[in-house]
């Protein structure tokens, strides 16, 4: 393990971290909200530990996978530790175990909240609460290198430890202009949804912090009743139309500014994923039909809610909790099945379930026929083996953690549906769940255990478990 360049790496993430603390700094500045302290204060915390690896000599700056996962792991949990601070020490969320819950679930872009009155909450605060969302949507250190000017094959080993999905893909060969071409498309669609969302008449401040949300697809609600505040058929459906546009394969838009449109068009994932949101939205919207009374109504919640689970991103226009049985069955499968590769939504990922379905029927044709030979094919091309084998030891890991994490959660208690869906929830970086942790509640009732296991969870959903549990296992300690 090259412990000194890993350390340097980490210190150089840690300052541009501390550097963004600046924006809720002038947030609290304008609205007068005697917040800021609390920012200057962490964000010379941050810079300082930032500074420390600096002192170390670095005489080897070749780094490997091992290095990938390590760099990455400790770098979201230092950034999640720090980034609690604010909260704790102004006193809005007076437990730190809180505090790391929500900030955790604010980088993971989960949206998973232990608070029961988010509109007591200042400016500032909410602010950097939402800001998280959009910092680790695409990727905190994705965004880092977007800045720095660390280049080099050393670098794509972070990113592809940081990189949702079962494969790494570049854009363009060099690592920085790849990271700002990334976040070049990000943003754009964020000041889109922005502008769309001010012109239909919400506040300024209320689209830019909504537009976080749903750009990272994270769904921190900055009111206690989330988009259902708003009760506007024109700000659900642009909420909406960007929700499923951030769950798209980032490569797919590139494809579209290089004019390349029926590579895009013929993407196997992207057509698997808007079916699965139009086959659900169509099912959801007719078994709810007799709640709404008018198909608009119907169509409007259920593409809502359809958008917000399959992203992962869990803002809310109405409880689903109390929709009918099969609504709920539908939504629970699709926390499971997430965005697309390389987007901002969580969850298994399309690619994964569509790798895993052909693999089944890859199988049973060769049991019927053990003569036949035949490959996974995505897009016409075969699917390497390494790949295939990939998929299916990350969903026995998935698996189990999942089991365990049940088994953790349920030792205080609390009803079935809760505990899992809660666990469910948390390890897709959805947010909302069922029972106490649905849409109309929060996960502010679970025990200190339950908020450790599930900030747990939240951080190996993000980072697709393997970074997370290799600095666990001694042997990539080893130098």
């Amino acid at each position: 393990m090259n412990f000194r360049y890993s350390l340097h790496i980490i210190g150089s993430i840690m300052r541009v971290v501390a550097a963004l603390m600046l924006f809720p700094v002038l947030v609290s500045v304008i609205y007068s909200d005697g917040c800021a302290v609390w920012f200057l204060a962490v964000a010379a915390i941050m810079f300082a530990a930032g500074m420390l690896p600096l002192l170390l000599r670095v005489a080897d700056k070749n780094i490997f996978a091992r290095e990938g996962f390590f760099i990455v792991a400790v770098t979201w949990f230092l950034i999640s530790m720090l980034g609690a601070l604010p909260f704790y020490l102004s006193g809005q969320i007076p437990s730190y175990i809180d505090a790391f819950f929500e900030t955790v679930s604010g980088f993971t872009t989960t949206g998973a909240s232990i608070l029961t009155d988010v509109e007591s909450m200042s400016p500032s605060m909410l602010f950097w609460r939402s800001f998280t969302h959009w910092v680790g949507g695409m990727g905190v250190l994705v965004f880092a290198f977007a800045i720095l000017s660390q280049n080099g094959a050393r670098v794509s080993h972070i990113l592809r430890a940081e990189s949702p999905g079962p494969t790494y893909g570049k854009l363009v060969s060099k690592t920085k202009i790849n990271s700002q071409i990334l976040y070049g498309m990000y943003i754009l669609l964020s000041v889109v949804e922005f502008a769309l969302l001010v012109c239909g008449g919400m506040p300024a401040f209320d689209a830019m912090l909504n537009t976080f949300g749903t750009a990272g697809t994270g769904g921190f609600g900055i009111k206690n009743t989330s988009i259902g505040y708003y009760n506007n058929a024109y700000f659900d459906y642009v909420i909406g139309i960007f929700m499923v546009l951030f769950g798209i394969n980032f490569n797919l838009y590139f494809l579209l500014i290089r004019r390349k449109f029926s590579d895009a068009v013929r993407n196997e994932e992207l057509r698997w994923y808007l079916g699965i949101i139009a086959f659900s939205t169509v099912t959801i919207a007719a078994n709810i039909l007799p709640i709404y009374k008018t198909i608009g109504e119907s169509i409007r919640y259920a593409f809502f809610q359809v958008a917000s689970i399959i992203t992962t991103t869990g803002y809310a226009t109405a409880d689903f909790g109390q929709w009918p049985v099969y609504s709920q069955a539908v939504l629970v499968a699709l926390m499971f099945v997430g965005g697309c590769v390389g987007s901002t939504g969580g969850g298994l990922k399309v690619m994964r379930i569509l790798i895993m379905i052909k693999t089944a029927i890859k199988e049973i044709r060769y049991s019927l026929n053990p003569r036949t030979v035949s490959s996974v094919v995505i897009d016409k091309k075969p699917i390497d083996r390494s790949v295939v084998t990939g998929v299916s030891s990350y969903l026995v890991t998935f698996s189990l953690l999942l089991a365990v994490s049940v088994l953790l959660v349920s030792i205080s208690g609390r009803d079935f549906m809760t505990n899992v869906t809660a666990v469910i929830a948390c390890l897709n970086n959805i947010g909302p769940g069922l029972g106490e942790v649905g849409p109309a509640g929060n996960f502010s009732s679970l025990s200190a255990l339950s908020k450790v296991v599930l900030s747990f969870d939240m951080l190996a959903g993000r980072l697709e478990i393997f970074p997370l549990l290799a600095i666990l296992i001694p042997s990539s300690w080893r130098k």
